[in-house]
């Protein structure tokens, strides 16, 4: 399965009662293993979670930590990029080469990198001196 097979499929199990906004990610570890993200709702609304972020707590439950390529699917005019909270997320474990397909559920696609995503991200080597 392509990894944006991966996340059309389980875009279908989304929580979002409210927005009516279903979004579905995929990403591929370095070791080659696929885990799936969707966005649930609650009606707390800050309380919810973004698909990014549930893919990525699902790797990391599994024991792996390095993101090799992403792919995130939403029924919307146009590929929907992750939001700025996932995009460090995503840059926590991913290297700013690592490519992101962005895609809608009628196929328009954009590819980019985890790099053109968060320019100038925070990561471990400002903490150099803590």
């Amino acid at each position: 399965m392509s990894l944006l097979d991966a996340a059309r499929q389980v875009r279908e199990n989304a929580y979002a009662p409210y927005s009516k906004f279903k979004v579905g990610a995929a990403l591929r570890t370095r070791a080659g293993t696929i885990f799936q993200g969707v966005n649930v709702e609650n009606v707390a609304y800050p309380e919810g979670t973004c698909a990014e972020a549930g893919a990525i707590a699902a790797m990391i439950a599994a024991g792996e930590t390095e993101i090799a390529e992403v792919a995130v699917i939403a029924d919307s005019p146009s590929p929907v990029p992750p939001c700025g909270g996932c995009r460090q997320k995503i840059a926590e474990f991913a290297a700013q080469d690592v490519k992101v397909t962005l895609g809608t559920t009628d196929g328009d696609l954009l590819e980019t990198t985890v790099g053109a995503l968060l320019p100038g991200r925070f990561d471990m080597s400002h903490m150099d001196k803590v």
